[in-house]
């Protein structure tokens, strides 16, 4: 069966800006359904967004994510409301909240009211992407002038997704967003968060698939790949050990409490390396699968579809842009 493909672009370190737009070509020659740029101390979003709407024809592009802290719900509308227009419509809109260690440390905000703010951010581009008059009373933003968006819109609604974690979170995706962008759940609980969400949004008042999933982890194909097993692990520690309670206590709600404060031990009394070494390999696998096989990378496509995913993050390493044409190609078809 085809299977629609996602593939993400990071924002820090070092980057060859020519590089990443002949692979965003190559995957828009392919047939891959949308691109996601994140956004976190490195490079802005918007401005790889934008050169990557002006070099492409099909593909769709999305924040994964931006927060919902250092820009004004009226900033984000026009940012999202101009690339729609300037890529005939194919934008996506990802909010979250981000994390204290972000917010107040990087753009010295308070992080305060997470999920009251990432909902009074919906609701207000949502309103102005619309082309609605700005007249709102939240219990953070109040706005009773009546402005609208001086600008034409490609469309009166942009899909929402949210990257969100803790059970109140996913509840208010359930509510009101398009779409979900879950992080670090293995594919073995892939299906009851899955589950979940849906449930939610039938309690909500919405259709059971009212929310797009896009598969939590995803998959890798390469040729190095012990280097990109690491490179998963790597990260997988730093988010448990480093970034904030929220991906720890995710994973403890999933039954990993034990493994969570052994990566974190390790990191604390070794370091990085020590932290890294902790990750078990099959965990590893099961939150991102890392493999040289083309088949055995669409069996993980086919068990995230199971899970009720419909869109799969993927990430490809190739020596060229046809070759990179061609795995897409395979994975997809």
């Amino acid at each position: 069966m085809p299977y629609s493909l996602a593939i993400g672009l990071g924002s820090r370190g070092a980057r060859d800006r020519d590089e990443i737009l002949d692979r965003l070509r190559a995957a828009d020659d392919a047939g891959v359904e949308s691109a996601w740029v994140s956004e976190s101390w490195g490079e802005d979003a918007f401005t790889l967004m934008g050169q990557i709407v002006a070099e492409t024809k099909h593909i769709q592009v999305g924040s994964s994510i931006v927060n919902v802290f250092s820009r004004t719900p009226g900033a984000l509308a026009q940012h999202f409301a101009t690339l729609d227009n300037v890529s005939e419509g194919r934008m996506l809109i990802g909010l979250g909240a981000s994390g204290a260690n972000v917010i107040e440390q990087f753009h010295g905000l308070p992080f305060e009211r997470p999920l009251q703010r990432l909902r009074e951010y919906t609701e207000i581009i949502n309103c102005l992407i619309a082309g609605e008059k700005l007249n709102y009373e939240g219990e953070i933003f109040r706005f009773n002038r009546g402005f609208t968006m001086n600008m034409e819109r490609r469309r009166d609604h942009i899909p929402v997704y949210f990257a969100t974690l803790s059970p109140r979170s996913v509840r208010l995706t359930a509510e009101i967003a398009d779409g979900w962008l879950p992080i670090w759940t293995p594919i073995e609980k892939l299906g009851g968060a899955v589950s979940a969400i849906r449930e939610m949004s039938v309690a909500a008042g919405r259709p059971a698939d009212a929310v797009r999933v896009r598969s939590a982890g995803g998959i890798t194909v390469t040729k190095d790949v012990e280097r990109a097993r690491a490179g998963v692990a790597g990260t997988f520690a730093f988010y448990i050990a480093r970034m904030g309670v929220f991906y720890a206590k995710h994973l403890t709600r999933l039954g990993y409490g034990e493994l969570v404060a052994k990566i974190q031990k390790a990191w604390a009394e070794g370091g990085s390396g020590a932290g890294v070494g902790a990750v078990p390999p099959e965990l590893q696998q099961s939150l991102t699968l890392v493999t040289d096989s083309v088949e055995q990378a669409r069996e993980r496509l086919a068990e995230e579809e199971a899970a009720g995913c419909t869109l799969h993050s993927v990430s490809v390493d190739a020596d060229s842009p046809a070759e990179l044409q061609r795995i897409y190609e395979a994975l997809a078809r």
